[in-house]
């Protein structure tokens, strides 16, 4: 089994979430933040991702009752902007396909609630693809807990040392190791500004059109 993750590894949705996050901003009289700096923030769920914004940094907590405020507002801005501008990344298709090809089984999982990973996928044309989709409100815990790891092997009854993750984070690294999975990381996504690389996943590429050398 090949578990992907979305955003950031599938699909890039940084464009859609600055977006929601600045008006977001806007909204509550505050400075907008742009894309550059929503990209380095993205990853740990939208809750993270909204505090993130208010904050203007990865880490801390905002005040209580600004967030309060401003969680409802992104979300009513992002439900009506999923995909205006995300976009499947470069070889996303060509990898998907290779990896059916083999009749390998795949699964989604992302820290994304479900309200928004599946009409993603589905204005995407992905959802089809994946035999199962665990987003960050399947379960109680969320990456890099193992448990969405788990969950997707045992719903195709393969054991954890014959499934793989494909993914962009630390994250996914941790998430990974925790429920021994194999880890394969992309080189473009969403790691807060640093190198895949420092993480030590088993191995990076620069384009999931390049899974077929991996698997030679």
């Amino acid at each position: 089994m090949v578990l992907i993750d979305l955003d950031g590894t599938l699909v890039d949705t940084a464009p859609d979430l600055a977006y929601s996050a600045d008006v977001m901003m806007q909204r509550l009289g505050l400075p907008p933040r742009g894309e550059a700096a929503v990209r380095t923030w993205i990853g740990n769920g939208v809750e993270r991702l909204v505090k993130r914004t208010l904050l203007g940094t990865v880490d801390g907590e905002p005040d209580v009752e600004l967030f309060k405020r401003a969680h409802p507002i992104f979300l009513e801005i992002y439900r009506e902007h999923v995909c205006t501008y995300s976009k499947l990344f470069r070889g996303v298709p060509e990898g998907i396909e290779y990896l059916l090809s083999l009749g390998i089984m795949l699964g989604c999982v992302t820290n994304k609630p479900s309200r928004f990973t599946e009409p993603l996928l589905r204005q995407l044309g992905l959802y089809g693809k994946f035999g199962i989709v665990v987003s960050g409100d399947t379960l109680a815990e969320k990456k890099p807990h193992p448990a969405p790891l788990l969950h997707a092997a045992a719903h195709f009854h393969v054991p954890p040392s014959e499934c793989l993750l494909i993914g962009d984070s630390v994250n996914d690294v941790q998430a990974a190791r925790a429920a021994g999975f194999h880890v394969v990381c992309v080189s473009y996504g969403y790691n807060h500004g640093h190198d895949i690389r420092e993480a030590e996943p088993d191995a990076v590429v620069d384009s999931l059109a390049e899974l077929p050398a991996l698997f030679a």
